[in-house]
């Protein structure tokens, strides 16, 4: 790179580094071909193929589509940490496109049984159970060190378009071309990623990533385990090693069991309240998308300590998800959603960057599969539950549930940053420069 390059004139990190650019665009494409499924077959539940127990079969179905994270996270510490990086994104995405192609084919040619929706969100969940946090792993591989928080953002917006750009797209498909529609354009999406993956390089070959003093850290750099002298840690010894993060952890994991009711929420609150269609859970979908990509791209430059601006954005999302349970209305459901959207863009850039610099490159592998496992833990157990509260509460009762449920954690969080300081990095990775880093963003005062 030319040193003359002017420092505000940079082109951003997708441009100016290809490799990462095409597994970005993977990434955006997997994420929003699995939340197109996902919204779109819940809307399709909710106000087409459901009965009378719309409410339960939704939420069944997002229990359904969420628990491989948690299930599968020792298989995907040992996958990600055993082979290469580039293999395994490039076949969690071809095994996703292999299962979705042949789905639609068979759901043009007759009607879908119900238990073949299941399955199939099932399995893409599974799919995207590896590549999340092998992605995530591999952002060393694909950039330099001075770019990880400008990968870390990128990576975590992709989240945001793919909701604004799933979410949109399933309610709408499913009103214009029923479920089939949704399964083709997923299927598609998958083997583009596919492709993509296998056409970028990662730069760093086994052994000589960014911590050669580690004999772990320099056979995991490159994503193969072979002649590794020393076995992985387990997923238990990881978290152990690091009881701050662990506590946070479990502060955003019980947060999530009230967040992530958004998803069953929001259809039938568009049913019951708004007395609407498809194309208004598109809006909600893509308010609250937008919200998050703009929290993504703007977290880095909030103010204050990670703790402090994490329980700061829960305590607003308590009031944004609570709000439309008050004043219903298109309108506030809208700007509530895309204030909480900000919120948790905000929350993942913050201390997903923290967690990068703070975790061990040996432990990597295994700590963003067990990040996604305790994140994604409450999520089945919480579409289960306001799935079939919503069967016997109406949908702006459940909205005052969500708020009043943020509460408390919003406090736990609070209370841990005046008691707990942050885990120094335990590895090649914490040396001078990165602990100098660190201290000002995580310590407290």
């Amino acid at each position: 790179m030319s040193a003359a390059a002017p420092r505000g004139r940079r082109l951003p990190l997708v441009l100016r580094n290809p490799s990462f650019g095409r597994v970005w665009t993977a990434q955006l494409l997997t994420q929003a071909a699995g939340r197109m499924f996902q919204v779109g077959a819940v809307w399709w539940l909710v106000g087409f193929a459901g009965g009378e127990r719309r409410g339960l079969e939704s939420g069944l179905f997002l229990m359904v589509s969420t628990l491989p994270a948690v299930a599968l996270a020792p298989v995907v510490a040992r996958v990600v940490a055993r082979h290469a990086h580039r293999t395994v994104l490039a076949v969690a995405a071809a095994v996703a496109g292999a299962v979705a192609v042949p789905v639609a084919l068979w759901a043009y040619a007759g009607g879908l049984p119900m238990p073949a929706v299941y399955a199939v969100g099932l399995a893409l969940a599974a799919c995207q159970a590896v590549f999340d946090p092998c992605l995530t792993t591999s952002v060393p591989e694909l950039v330099e060190d001075t770019d990880i928080e400008a990968a870390t953002g990128f990576e975590l917006s992709t989240q945001s378009l793919a909701g604004l750009g799933g979410g949109l797209l399933g309610p709408l498909l499913v009103d214009a071309g029923g479920l089939p529609a949704v399964v083709a354009v997923c299927g598609t999406a998958y083997l583009l990623a596919a492709l993509l993956v296998a056409s970028a390089r990662f730069r760093h070959a086994p052994g000589t990533s960014d911590a050669p003093q580690d004999p772990q850290d320099g056979s995991r750099a490159g994503g193969e385990g072979h002649g590794s002298p020393a076995a992985p840690r387990t997923l238990r010894q990881i978290l152990a090693g690091l009881p701050f993060i662990r506590r946070v952890l479990l502060c955003f994991a019980a947060a999530n069991l009230f967040t992530t009711a958004v998803y069953v929420v929001m259809p039938l609150y568009t049913r019951g309240v708004l007395h609407s269609t498809g194309s208004t859970v598109a809006t909600l979908e893509a308010a609250l998308g937008a919200g998050t990509l703009v929290g993504s791209f703007t977290g880095a430059r909030v103010p204050g300590r990670p703790i402090a601006v994490g329980s700061a954005c829960l305590a607003v999302m308590a009031v944004a998800l609570g709000l439309p349970g008050l004043w219903a209305g298109h309108a506030t459901a809208v700007g509530a959603l895309a204030v909480a959207g900000w919120c948790v863009g905000v929350i993942g850039v913050r201390f997903v960057a923290l967690f990068q610099r703070l975790v061990p490159t040996a432990d990597k592998p295994g700590f963003f599969a067990v990040m996604q496992a305790l994140l994604g833990a409450t999520f089945p157990l919480s579409s289960l539950v306001f799935g079939a509260l919503g069967d016997h509460l109406g949908a702006r009762a459940l909205c005052l549930v969500q708020g009043a449920g943020l509460v408390p954690v919003a406090l736990a969080l609070w209370w841990l940053g005046g008691r707990a300081r942050p885990d120094a990095p335990r590895t090649g990775t914490g040396d001078a420069a990165t602990a100098a880093h660190l201290t000002p963003a995580g310590e407290t005062s």
